[in-house]
Parts: C-alpha cells; sequence; structure tokens
C-alpha cells in the first residue's frame, strides 16, 4: 500500500537529534482531500486523486469547476493520483499518517537557472586555460567528417539548466508534528522555497 500527501517547501534549517545537530529541510504537507477515486475495474487501475490548497471557484476553469461540483468539493490549486492508496472521495489526509515512518520519498522540479554552458551544465573540465588559449569554457568537438556525418542524439551541449522533476528517494524521516502540519526529513529536497513538493512512502500490508 503507497501512502502520499502534497506539501510546500518552506526552507531548510537544523535541529539536535541528541548530541548530533541534523540539517533537514521543513515541509508543510496537507491537509489534503480525496477529491477523486480510481478503481480497477471502471479505470483499469487503483488510485486516489488529492487536492491540496483550497481556492476559489472561480480562479479555477469549467472542466475543473466540474470536477469538484460532482463530487461537492471546494476548489484545489494542486491535484496529484496516488496509485494504490487506500481512501474514499472526500477523505482528509493529514502528516499524522506519516509519523510511524522512518524513511519517504520527495518529488519535487529543481531550480531553473536558465541557459548555461557544458562546463556548468555538464562539469566539462574546458579547454586549457593557458599558453594562448581562449574560450577555456568551450566544449570540444561534437561530430566527425564524412561518416557518419551527423551529430549523435543526446549529446551534452550548451542548453537549459533546471526545472527537471527530481525524485529523492530513503529520505530519513526526523520529526512529524501533526499540529503544524509540518514534517522534517533529513538533508535538502528538490526546489525553491515554497515549490510544490509530493511525499510518498510504500507501507507494508500486514496479513491476518
Amino acid at each position: 500500500m503507497t501512502k502520499g500527501i502534497l506539501g510546500l517547501k518552506l526552507g531548510m534549517t537544523s535541529i539536535y537529534v541528541g548530541d548530533e545537530a541534523v540539517p533537514v529541510t521543513v515541509i508543510k504537507a496537507g491537509p489534503c482531500v480525496v477529491v477523486d477515486k480510481k478503481t480497477s475495474e471502471r479505470d483499469g487501475y487503483s488510485a486516489l486523486k488529492l487536492g491540496f490548497l483550497e481556492v476559489k471557484a472561480s480562479k479555477l476553469n469549467k472542466p475543473m469547476q466540474g470536477v469538484f461540483k460532482k463530487n461537492n468539493l471546494p476548489g484545489f490549486k494542486y491535484l496529484k493520483e496516488v496509485r494504490d492508496m487506500e481512501g474514499e472521495i472526500g477523505d482528509t489526509i493529514t502528516v499524522d499518517s506519516f509519523k510511524d515512518l522512518k524513511v519517504v520519498r520527495v518529488t519535487g522540479i529543481s531550480k531553473g537557472k536558465g541557459f548555461a554552458g557544458p562546463v556548468k551544465r555538464w562539469n566539462f573540465r574546458g579547454w586549457p586555460a593557458s599558453h594562448g588559449h581562449g574560450d577555456v569554457r568551450r566544449r570540444g568537438s561534437i561530430g566527425q567528417r564524412a561518416t557518419p556525418g551527423r551529430v549523435f542524439k543526446g549529446m551534452k551541449m550548451a542548453g537549459h539548466l533546471g526545472r527537471d522533476t527530481i525524485t529523492i528517494r530513503n529520505l530519513q524521516v526526523i520529526k512529524v508534528d501533526p499540529g503544524k502540519n509540518l514534517i522534517l526529513v533529513k538533508g535538502s529536497v528538490p526546489g525553491v522555497d515554497k515549490s510544490l513538493l509530493f511525499i510518498t512512502a510504500k507501507t507494508e500490508v500486514t496479513k491476518e
């Protein structure tokens, strides 16, 4: 079974665990509301669609307003499907469900850094910086001569850096504060402050 929740990255700090200062990321997670449910019989897979951050209906387009109106629910800014998660439409998912977990997986969008050269983007060494060499942060040859006479796909070149969807697995849960809807995980997570994060965890199903 899967547990999932949406949250906002508030920033980083450090807290003491025993005598050790541990760097942590503070995430305001939930509360989320189940706005739709997918079933294997009807949709071919089972999942819950979570809504996060309530907004006015006027902020949403007509199709989205219909989704919430169908189930008599308020509008939400963010929606996310979580597969193999148990629950019913209208249920509220809080960070309290993560208090017994030791590790989680966090997905976010990394910081956008604009157009970058190959040295910054791909950690290229660059050209020699002495003996009259200019353009020391350039890359080398990108192609061949007559054969094959083209540049291979996937060639590492200058281009847009950042704004990629990144998932970090096995992040240790340091503290969960249900009263403030906070979860503290060890280390850093992708994204800028106040960016959207998706936190999931796998839990074992006990057989009776």
